[in-house]
């Protein structure tokens, strides 16, 4: 008599509803996790930013009941003002000579860490106080070179000088493009300095054998391979840069007589001390359009990248 072998019956299959919703679980958790952050940023960034463009079409809003849509007025209104142009030129010339100060400065000063000719001990020190600037506010930054730069404070004393130095009308722009420039270049050493600790040592010595010197070594060996963190971080810094605002309120408030007036200042003044803010909402569409078109190089240098 033979043993009969059963078979074991196959798994009962799964409802069709249930896989269903097993796989909308799954696609839809990330989304649920991301939902309270997702709805923070549409209140607080796509509405505001929906309610400013909408506002640049209309006469004055806020203490107009009965706004009225006035078409591109506001935007020939502004082009055509003065002072805009006068704030655009000092924003170009503000922003260009920082981030060009940024790098240089930020790569010299990243270079001078990474060389073997220093000590432990010094790199330390160096990097303590090379970094010194990024610890500080805004606020605190204008409060300190305000502080410094007082006809009885310590640069006119060193220097034996009473200048005004941001009173000036001759010197208030280049002074706040200083002051900034001081504050800035950290962000341009560390990342370089972590560039440049990352390009191997087997091109510097391929190069060497083959009977370069420093400066060409430095030409076609370390700026190559920083080539993608230097775009990166030009393509930040002109954002930032261009959009700095407690800074120049804080030191000079856009003067005298407009001379370190910012797009940014300029935006602000619009809105709260002439309640123009149509104009206000005008202006800041500007400056928008000016950021996402430095946004959108720095995205596609960034896919270009990857």
């Amino acid at each position: 008599m033979h043993d009969v072998i059963v078979a074991p019956a196959p798994p009962a299959a799964t409802p069709q509803p249930a896989r269903k919703r097993r796989q909308f679980r799954k696609v839809a958790e990330p989304f649920g996790f991301l939902a309270p952050t997702l709805v923070l940023m549409f209140v607080l960034m796509v509405v505001p930013v929906v309610l400013v463009v909408g506002y640049s079409f209309m006469d004055n809003v806020i203490l107009n009941k009965n706004p009225e849509l006035v078409g591109v007025d506001n935007f020939v209104t502004v082009l055509t003002d003065g002072v805009f142009l006068t704030a655009t030129g000092n924003t170009l010339v503000f922003t260009i000579s920082s981030v060009l100060a940024h790098l240089v400065i930020g790569l010299c000063f990243a270079m001078l860490l990474n060389s073997p000719l220093i000590g432990t001990v010094s790199r330390a020190v160096f990097r303590a106080l090379y970094i010194l600037p990024w610890l500080f506010t805004a606020a605190v930054i204008a409060v300190l070179w305000r502080m410094l730069l007082a006809p009885n404070g310590v640069v006119n004393f060193l220097l034996d000088t009473d200048v005004e130095w941001l009173a000036s009308p001759a010197l208030a722009l280049g002074t706040v493009t200083f002051i900034n420039i001081w504050a800035g270049y950290p962000f341009f050493m560390v990342s370089l300095l972590a560039g440049l600790q990352g390009v191997p040592a087997e091109l510097h010595e391929a190069a060497t054998v083959d009977g370069a010197n420093g400066w060409q070594r430095f030409w076609s060996v370390t700026i190559p391979q920083l080539r993608p963190i230097i775009i990166s971080l030009t393509l930040l810094d002109l954002i930032w840069t261009s959009q700095q605002f407690a800074l120049i309120w804080m030191t000079t408030g856009g003067g005298p007589v407009n001379v370190t007036e910012m797009l940014s200042t300029y935006t602000y003044k619009l809105a709260f001390s002439r309640y123009e803010f149509s104009l206000a909402s005008t202006s800041a569409v500007l400056v928008l359009i000016m950021s996402m078109v430095l946004a959108y190089f720095y995205v596609r240098h960034q896919r270009a990248k990857d």
